[in-house]
């Protein structure tokens, strides 16, 4: 494996060795740490097949359940486990300086370029799915400048981020859409027009970085610590619940507490799909309409609140933090998730494939299939990445990617 591994995926971690600690007498196992980041990231991937081509949650029962838990928070895993990408390139435990910093800055902006690229083409095809590629490739050049902070300032950014961002997203919303076309600004800032545009990216899209950039930054933070340590994985999973419960709690008080809430949320539209009282954890109600502040005492995935982003950061953190301690301490367990596990490690070939397959299937009502068809996407990616992965350390994809970026060493 040469020095490029962890240019391998789109935001996998690189191999055994850059978890390794910096003092070798340290023996806590590293192997572990690098699997259960990719069997976080394998079932972020099947959190997006089940979201997008999955039973539609509306149908209720426990299918329609564990649909819905898959819908938002497993886009806000990925953008969390991005994150760990970015500080993995640049430097875990210690930031890289001189010329190999600046080689790693490099190699981000040329990811970030091409996710931005891959991500509009992807979109131009006219799948019905939101992409989420290009946002992500604007995420890595916004919090590229913080790669040399710590865990705690990193931290103190991401909860800063999470409570006052999704306000400002709120109030830009509304300035844009003052004109009465809801269509903002239009020439070079909604360039390419059947693609997401800057300001799609940064505010009216589906993931808007103003609200997702906390996810990439707790991502970075967590990335920061050391996670070989038992203490530290426990701190994670309760900080992790406790955020959850924040979030969620917090909302499910406002909108049966708080007066006028429910009523406004009514009055805007919101619940034709279902009880606005479900919009403390569910999508079901559909997205909000922003023609009322009470929205932003929802906390439903794609809300892109205060309470949404702090839910939906503390339930990717449990998800981590289950994954590590399972990876690390079950053996059999690790036999068994190694099919997801191999998904996790080409996750941007998986990713890719989905949308591809969508667009040639001519799959328009998403989501809406019946459970067989989810079952057909999960049981081909992992097929093909278990095979694949016999054979060649990347996914072709990842292997593209890492060719793509080997440009940076010619950085001085």
């Amino acid at each position: 494996m040469t020095q490029n591994a962890h240019d391998t995926t789109l935001v996998a971690p690189p191999r055994p060795e850059a978890y390794a600690t910096t003092q070798r007498h340290d023996t806590r196992p590293s192997v572990g740490r690098l699997i259960g980041v990719d069997l976080a990231r394998g079932l972020a991937v099947f959190g997006m097949y089940a979201a997008h081509v999955g039973p539609d949650p509306s149908e209720g029962g426990s299918t329609g359940f564990f649909m819905e838990l898959a819908h938002g928070r497993a886009s806000a895993l990925f953008a969390f486990l991005a994150g760990f990408s970015i500080v993995l390139i640049t430097g875990r435990r210690t930031p890289k300086t001189g010329r190999a910093g600046r080689q790693a800055v490099a190699k981000v902006v040329i990811r970030a370029l091409v996710l931005l690229v891959l991500g509009t083409a992807l979109t131009l095809t006219g799948t019905p799915v939101e992409v989420i590629l290009a946002f992500y490739g604007l995420y890595f050049l916004l919090v590229l400048p913080l790669y040399r902070l710590g865990a705690r300032p990193l931290a103190v950014i991401a909860v800063s981020g999470a409570l006052i961002l999704p306000q400002i997203l709120y109030v830009v919303q509304q300035a844009l859409n003052q004109g009465g076309d809801g269509g903002g600004p239009g020439g070079i800032w909604a360039w390419p027009t059947d693609a997401d545009g800057i300001v799609s990216l940064l505010f009216t899209g589906g993931y808007p970085a103003l609200a997702w950039i906390p996810f990439v930054v707790a991502g970075m933070a967590v990335a920061r610590l050391d996670l070989a340590s038992t203490v530290v994985r426990a701190r994670l999973a309760v900080t992790g619940v406790s955020l959850a419960v924040v979030g969620h709690g917090g909302s499910f008080l406002a909108l049966h507490l708080v007066p006028g809430v429910a009523s406004a949320l009514r009055a805007s539209g919101w619940g034709e799909g279902g009880s606005v009282m479900s919009a403390w954890w569910s999508d079901t109600a559909g997205y909000p309409t922003g023609t009322t502040p009470a929205w932003l005492l929802a906390a439903s995935p794609h809300s892109e609140t205060t309470l949404s982003v702090v839910a939906n950061t503390g339930v990717a953190i449990v998800v981590l933090a289950a994954c590590l301690a399972a990876t690390d301490t079950l053996p059999g367990f690790r036999r068994l998730a190694a099919p997801v596990i191999a998904v996790g490690t080409m996750s941007l070939t998986a990713y890719v494939f989905h949308i591809v397959a969508i667009r040639a299937l001519g799959m328009e009502e998403l989501p809406g299939f019946p459970l067989h068809v989810l079952l057909g996407f999960l049981v081909a990616v992992t097929v093909f990445a278990t095979l694949w992965s016999r054979h060649f350390a990347r996914g072709p994809l990842e292997w593209l990617l890492g060719r793509a970026t080997r440009i940076a060493e010619r950085v001085r």
